[in-house]
């Protein structure tokens, strides 16, 4: 029988920003609850960085000295905070990367499958563009550099693209910013022409939105499809109402609860070796992980994926404006 987290034990949650929407609207509270659940007398102190490398490295620095007993960090850039993984290590802290790896000593990784969301997006794209997919071309609109689950996305995506279509523009997008998407869209129009975009893999609905709001600016019409991830209430919208072809659905909870359950052991002081999937990153071998699959969404699932596992209701998700969209899938009854 395993012995509790010692009174007042404090689990770090760090956060990488809180400008996109399933941070602070998802992981973040059901860590906190899943954790709460395991452990009522850990407390859970967190932090977001607001996608700022130099912010992150001083809040873990603040976390250690201020005494928490284990991180789940969301790293910025995994390059970057590994001095304060390595700090955390000295100081006994055992560090969970959550969805994106590391670098350094970190003790667990949980995150969902970057190469199949990649392959995903990919897929969806081929069959939205259909014939158009042999002559057509496409803009490429991948995630911050730093970031290093962009890298993954991107292989995994290109795996299918490769000789399947023509990527005429491809863009690392700054901070994963919408506005940044917006301007690199904008550019990419202005040099290939508004009627010459076949498609466009966005990474996720964020910059799904500032590509889109690129092409309306641009009088594009029809909008030509465009891929997303992390199914966005604003992203799934976008999906009833045609604008937007596919999102990426990784069920959030089971994220978080894995995370939640490895920092908790961490604070018992228990092992978590005995995991089946490892990884490495640049300094480290043998890292304990749970990987997770993630689910393509378009407007024919949309209720039997996001709706059905409660991340939105029918009320969230066709409020307003999107009444009309939702009454012509089936979503609604007519008024």
């Amino acid at each position: 029988m395993t012995s509790p987290p010692r009174t007042g034990a404090t689990i770090g949650l760090l956060l990488p920003d809180n400008q996109t929407p399933r941070f602070e609207r998802f992981d973040k509270p059901l860590i906190e609850k899943r954790i709460k659940e395991l452990c009522s007398a850990c407390t859970v102190r967190y932090a977001s960085s607001r996608h700022d490398v130099a912010i992150q490295q001083q809040q873990v620095d603040t976390m250690i000295t201020q005494g928490a007993d284990v991180l789940i960090l969301d790293v910025v850039d995994g390059k970057a905070l590994r001095a304060s993984v390595n700090a955390a290590a000295r100081a006994g802290v055992p560090v969970v990367a959550y969805d994106r790896l590391a670098d350094g000593p970190i003790s667990g990784y949980v995150t969902f499958d970057g190469g199949q969301v990649g392959r995903l997006q990919g897929e969806g794209l081929l069959k939205a563009l259909g014939d158009k997919a042999h002559d057509g071309q496409i803009v490429m609109m991948n995630g911050g550099e730093t970031d290093p689950n962009s890298g993954w996305f991107k292989d995994g995506a290109l795996s299918v693209l490769h000789s399947k279509v023509k990527i005429a523009r491809a863009y690392d997008t700054l901070g994963w910013r919408p506005e940044n998407a917006h301007a690199n869209m904008s550019a990419a129009i202005a040099s290939l022409g508004a009627d010459k975009i076949a498609g466009v893999l966005a990474a996720n609905d964020g910059l799904a939105g500032g590509v889109i709001a690129a092409l309306k600016s641009a009088k594009v019409a029809p909008l030509p499809p465009v891929t997303g991830q992390d199914a966005d209430l604003a992203g799934i919208q976008r999906i009833i109402q045609g604008e937007q072809y596919m999102t990426v659905y990784k069920p959030f909870r089971l994220e978080a609860d894995a995370a939640a359950d490895m920092a908790v052991r961490l604070a018992r002081g228990e092992s978590i070796t005995n995991m089946k999937t490892t990884t490495d990153n640049a300094t480290n071998t043998g890292i304990p992980t749970v990987l997770l699959r993630p689910q393509s969404v378009t407007a024919g699932n949309v209720k039997a994926t996001v709706i059905h596992d409660g991340l939105y209701t029918i009320h969230q998700v066709c409020s307003g404006k999107y009444s009309a969209a939702c009454q012509r899938l089936g979503l609604i009854g007519r008024r």
